[in-house]
């Protein structure tokens, strides 16, 4: 496929980029940061925010930089005065209903409207007015949803949209009112939610939060452990959260090569069961009807020792693998190779089969 270019000037460098991407993806590959607030490039874009406005010469106002294509010849600047005064005031308006308790957000040190205002100067609004006073939602046991801290970026919406599938958000009333919100204004737990918890990944502030991770720490002193969900075959992978040598929740990882940032129910909030105190912590060996602990090499050796008997006894066909869905397909691949080629039998199956 031949790809055509074009080519433009962004803050005073031409550079070449593919034609029809936006200017804030070009800007992006030219190493210039344009902040954004509903903007996800893993999503639809909508140019709600206002924050990614951009200067363009010929143009008689401002332009959202995440819904407006690069033009062969165009001239942008990205941090001009009128665009550094538009942002300043885009945040001010942005904070004017919004609470300023950043000292105990659980998203602090992981909200991009804290970030923006530190970067412009912008401590407290010049706007007075009425403010949103709605309940915090803890009716359900993995999200936490306060509407107070929604800036109506529609990410959330978008999310279960276009990841997940389910429709079950959307923009509900108007004006001052305007909120995204499952049909009938219901809660999660009454709605279509299948808790999933894509819309609390992509949401940029505090609105929606994970609940297990509630008081667990701030967000700069967890380490990210990369790895894979244990629940399936599919092979999704995350962060672990962790602090002081136990994980305290999941958050999804863009780089994840088979899901992105999409995860189910089972990856982001079904971790809890590391630290169960029910579970075995080492190998144990029935000895005279009870069981004992037992390393690891005395309890591999043996089963390699009673499945060789089993085997010598009866035959191969005696001996039969049944795997697992909860494990990755090279577990699974190791399973059905143990059966086929160290046992000699063919008498393999996985409970995912039906």
């Amino acid at each position: 496929m031949i790809m055509d270019f074009v080519k433009f000037t962004i803050n005073g460098k031409e550079v070449e980029v593919q034609a029809g991407i936006s200017i804030i993806d070009a800007a992006e590959q030219a190493g210039i940061d344009i902040p954004r607030l509903c903007y996800d490039k893993d999503l639809s874009p909508v140019g709600a925010c206002r924050l990614c406005v951009v200067e363009v010469k010929g143009a008689r106002s401002l332009v959202p930089s995440c819904v407006s294509p690069v033009t062969p010849g165009m001239v942008v600047e990205t941090h001009s005065p009128a665009v550094i005064k538009a942002r300043r005031k885009v945040l001010d308006l942005l904070i004017s209903n919004h609470p300023l308790d950043c000292l105990t957000c659980e998203k602090a040190g992981d909200c991009k409207l804290a970030d923006y205002c530190y970067e412009y100067g912008v401590k407290e609004s010049s706007f007075e007015g009425e403010r949103h006073n709605y309940a915090i939602e803890e009716s359900n046991p993995f999200i936490v949803r306060d509407l107070n801290k929604c800036i109506q970026c529609g990410q959330c919406i978008r999310a279960c949209d276009e990841w997940t599938g389910i429709h079950n958000l959307n923009f509900a009333y108007r004006g001052f009112d305007n909120k995204p919100s499952t049909f009938d204004d219901l809660p999660y737990v009454e709605s279509e939610c299948v808790f999933c918890g894509n819309c609390v990944s992509v949401c940029p502030t505090g609105a929606l939060t994970e609940r297990q991770m509630k008081h667990k720490g701030r967000r700069w002193e967890m380490k990210k452990v990369k790895t894979t969900c244990p629940f399936c075959g599919t092979g999704c992978n995350f962060d672990l959260n962790v602090k002081d040598g136990k994980v305290v929740g999941v958050t999804a990882n863009r780089a994840s090569a088979v899901n992105g940032r999409s995860l189910c129910v089972k990856g982001h909030f079904g971790w809890d069961f590391v630290h169960d105190e029910r579970r075995l912590t080492t190998p144990l060996i029935k000895k005279d009807g009870e069981f004992l602990p037992a390393s690891w090499d005395e309890a591999l050796d043996l089963i390699a020792t009673r499945f060789k008997g089993i085997k010598d006894q009866y035959g191969a066909d005696a001996f039969a693998a049944l795997s697992s869905a909860r494990c990755t397909n090279e577990e699974n691949y190791l399973v059905q190779k143990f059966t086929r080629a160290v046992m000699g039998t063919n008498s393999v199956d996985h409970c995912a089969r039906t």
